[in-house]
């Protein structure tokens, strides 16, 4: 079993520049926190449309693309444990029409996921407003 508190990146054929991986790290795990869970075994991978597609299709059997897809590992892990799929394309593109900044977009998505593994949901407006509420939250600390 690996040890809490344990946060990795991975990269798939994409690359982001100027992350600072220790910086979002401790966001991370402050987040967690601060929703009363403990951290545990995070990883989040970058990677493209095609990738997260395939995934979308073969596990949530959605035929669209989408810039974050969650998987919690279960009971087999202390702490909140799962992978965060994002796709840095569907990040970039959605930056531009939302008109903010690329690297506030990722971090958005990257507590958006995090935000999923702990039990936040997005399938109706009431409770995607409460989810947008704290992805806000936690931005706005990441200052």
């Amino acid at each position: 079993m690996d040890s809490p508190n344990h946060i990795d990146f991975h990269f798939l054929d994409v690359q982001w520049p100027g992350f600072s991986e220790e910086k979002i790290r401790q966001w991370i795990i402050d987040a967690i926190t601060r929703e009363g869970s403990v951290p545990g075994v995070l990883t989040i991978i970058f990677c493209d449309d095609a990738y997260l597609l395939q995934l979308n299709q073969a596990f949530l059997e959605h035929d669209t693309l989408t810039d974050v897809i969650t998987f919690p590992y279960g009971d087999d892990f202390e702490g909140l444990s799962g992978d965060v799929f994002i796709s840095l394309p569907r990040v970039r593109e959605n930056a531009l029409a939302f008109e903010v900044d690329a690297a506030q977009e990722l971090f958005r998505v990257i507590i958006h996921g995090v935000l999923h593994l702990l039990g936040y949901d997005d399938s109706d407006p009431s409770a995607r407003e409460a989810m947008q509420a704290k992805e806000n939250y936690y931005l706005s600390l990441l200052s």
